[in-house]
């Protein structure tokens, strides 16, 4: 960490980069420090740890898409694997978003989504979302408020992440809702088809 945060910018970018592929310690740690140090750059910074998780995502793809099953194994408890592999499974996109703005590892999704050969531009665009939500909060506070962001970043950014977290998921839940009811509704003639053709014939006979 001491390393990467007397790198600057370049720390920052490398250590978001690498937060996206395996490194445990999530980039957000480089990005307080340096806000603080010059609030004035924050939204800078944060551009800079959004492009560098960018670049990170797909790298953590392929390396899921190699030998996934086994880094995650190693980097992970059995019972922590299970249930991510369970959430992944029957909710991928909620899944994706919601390790993309929260504390949870974003590696785990990135792996995952490689083993699991979940469509990357799918995995791109949530990430965008979600990565930028989380980066550009802090940017914006240490924009506006200074050094003194510093003291309420943890119980703002907590509120906010998870007021974000409810809207989309919310939405998520909603268009998810609707395909499902259009699904049905264009299954239901298919269903009947055969019967119609079946009594047609009967009455012919």
């Amino acid at each position: 960490m001491d390393f990467l945060r007397n790198l600057g910018d370049i720390g920052l970018f490398i250590h978001a980069m690498i937060d996206a592929i395996i490194f445990p310690i999530p980039a957000l740690f480089s990005q307080l420090s340096l806000s603080a140090l010059s609030p004035d750059r924050a939204i800078w910074l944060a551009t800079i740890g959004f492009v560098g998780c960018l670049i990170g995502t797909p790298i953590g793809y392929g390396i899921g898409k190699v030998s996934g099953n086994l880094v995650l194994t190693k980097i992970m408890k059995k019972k922590w694997y299970d249930s991510a592999t369970t959430l992944f499974t029957k909710h991928g996109e909620a899944a994706i978003l919601v390790g993309a703005f929260t504390p949870i590892p974003f590696k785990i999704f990135t792996i995952l989504s490689g083993c699991m050969s979940y469509p990357l531009w799918k995995l791109l665009s949530y990430a965008a979302l979600g990565r930028a939500v989380k980066f550009y909060t802090v940017g914006i506070l240490f924009y506006v408020y200074g050094r003194a962001a510093e003291h309420m970043v943890d119980g703002v950014l907590t509120i906010i992440l998870l007021s974000v977290g409810a809207l989309i998921g919310g939405i998520w839940l909603t268009v998810r809702l609707i395909k499902n009811r259009k699904k049905k509704r264009a299954e239901v003639p298919v269903l009947q088809g055969p019967k119609d053709s079946t009594d047609v014939t009967a009455g012919e006979e």
